[in-house]
């Protein structure tokens, strides 16, 4: 614990440095006890410090609050959440199919992401000039070149045709106002950085939840995959991401929780089931989505702040399978819950809201959480492997079973068997669905599937013309596999080309 939380404090740290270091090109400075980028980058702390602002990024994209918060935005574009807040604009524009490039929780995705690209390109560039420890020195590149791989892959899923930038830029760069590359040049990218990482030495598994050599196997099977479907289509990858998923899985480093209590027990943290986090510390840097996922000032929770900001919709929690342990009251989703006023007496909160996330000793004591947020786990991973090998071996092999199966088991649902390749297919997409549920990760799986679901008939429709259950008389259409460039970069930015129907 007291390496998490020291490394916790190394994340500020760095970020504060990398601002410093980022400012250096507007300065006009002689003296030399000023940082810049070229005076910087001398010694083995500094490499650590830039590394460590890399991930700061992902902290601000949990933040929620009356605005509702960025993450939520992948949630309402999956038609399977739903929200209390009115104020919320963003949350509507998604939600309602009428988003435009002004909601900020793209923005909030596009500058944070690039932001740390940018922190990146400049480790990237940089850390091999010093003169430290060489193993030390590659395992700092691996986890820049992660970090690039993670938010192009974040990028170019949700914006599709993106500006590549992989040097540090000032007011004189020719990179300044890039011009937008395709999907396949960005996933090209993104897997010679992850390659280049997996070759750097990195530990299976590292308790501080720094990036791993499971991370990286991870994220590259997840790329694989995403690859294998639209917009690409290089259907022969889906055999590369059953491979690289297998590896995760025969590494023996990673398994399921026993419990569902466990994935949202702070006590847990960059153990077990999980394979890759945002990290957060309480009274350093708290895990800051909690007022989001509470029911709108109904006085459950030690927070001042209850916002009803993203629940689940009811047609989504009755289209779980009779029986699956996840619907039951406080596994998932939970439907009631002591108040604050008084622990003996319970309140009804009118909807299944998001237990998966809930910090309980947070919400009821000290509005301070300690857990973190989850980005990759071995459920995950079980999943991916069993989607690509069924599309790589033509059909479902024993261990697909096996994998989509052990799932099963922990939500007590019948084995899945005797199914052909069609009905394996469908049977794995809605298990993900369902599994990976308000983790960000069911609308990319829409979009390469080019299929959405629907809870009121538990099966997977085209993508376009699908309707909402809310919104039974709007389809989606095809603006709706991308998310628009936000405003502000097309006004800055004359080179780029707004995404069609936006």
């Amino acid at each position: 614990m007291k390496i998490y939380r020291n490394f916790i404090r190394a994340i500020a740290v760095g970020t504060a440095l990398s601002s410093i270091t980022a400012c250096s090109n507007f300065l006009d400075e002689e003296d030399e006890s000023n940082f810049t980028t070229d005076t910087y980058f001398t010694t083995a702390a500094h490499a650590e410090s830039a590394v460590n602002g890399i991930y700061e990024p992902l902290v601000s994209i949990t933040n929620s609050g009356f605005g509702g918060g960025t993450w939520m935005m992948l949630e309402f574009a999956t038609g399977l959440a739903n929200t209390s807040l009115g104020q919320a604009t963003n949350i509507y524009l998604v939600k309602d199919l009428i988003n435009n490039s002004d909601n900020g929780y793209g923005s909030s995705f596009w500058t944070g992401y690039y932001l740390g690209i940018s922190r990146a390109n400049l480790a990237i560039e940089k850390i091999p000039e010093i003169n430290m420890d060489e193993a030390l020195k590659q395992k700092y590149l691996a986890e820049a070149k992660f970090f690039r791989a993670y938010y192009y892959f974040g990028l170019v899923r949700m914006f599709g045709n993106i500006p590549i930038i992989t040097n540090s830029v000032d007011l004189g760069s020719d990179q300044l106002y890039p011009e937008q590359s395709s999907a396949e040049a960005v996933y090209d990218l993104i897997v010679n950085d992850l390659k280049e990482a997996e070759g750097a030495g990195l530990a299976w598994r590292v308790g501080s939840g720094r990036v791993s050599l499971g991370a990286v196997k991870t994220l590259l099977a997840d790329v694989y995959l995403t690859m294998a479907g639209y917009p690409l289509q290089k259907t022969e990858n889906y055999a590369l991401a059953a491979a690289k998923a297998k590896e995760v899985m025969d590494s023996d480093e990673f398994g399921l929780f026993d419990t569902y209590d466990e994935l949202h027990d702070p006590a847990t943290k960059n153990t077990g089931e999980y394979i890759f986090m945002t990290q957060f510390a309480a009274g350093i840097q708290s895990g800051n989505w909690q007022p989001g996922i509470l029911p709108y000032n109904l006085g459950i929770s030690a927070y001042s702040a209850q916002t009803g900001g993203i629940f689940s919709t009811n047609a989504f929690v009755d289209s779980y399978e009779v029986g699956d342990k996840r619907t039951e009251e406080k596994q998932f989703y939970f439907t009631s819950y002591s108040l604050e006023a008084d622990r003996n007496s319970s309140v009804n909160l009118g909807a299944p809201y998001i237990f998966k996330h809930f910090d309980i000793e947070a919400n009821e004591g000290s509005a301070q959480s300690d857990l973190n947020w989850c980005l990759y786990r071995y459920a995950d991973v079980l999943l991916m492997y069993a989607e690509a090998a069924n599309e790589a071996e033509s059909g479902p092999s024993t261990e697909a079973y096996d994998a989509v199966n052990e799932i099963r088991q922990r939500a007590e649902l019948v084995d899945l068997s005797g199914l052909s390749q069609d009905a394996f297919r469908d049977a794995v997409r809605i298990e993900r669905i369902h599994e990976l549920s308000f983790e960000n990760k069911t609308w990319y799986d829409m979009v390469r599937w080019r299929k959405a679901y629907n809870p009121e008939t538990n099966a997977l429709e085209d993508f376009v013309g699908h309707n909402f259950s809310y919104l039974p008389n709007k389809a989606l259409t095809a603006r709706e596999l991308l998310f628009p460039i936000p405003t502000s970069e097309m006004q800055n930015n004359p080179n780029l080309v707004q995404n069609t129907g936006y």
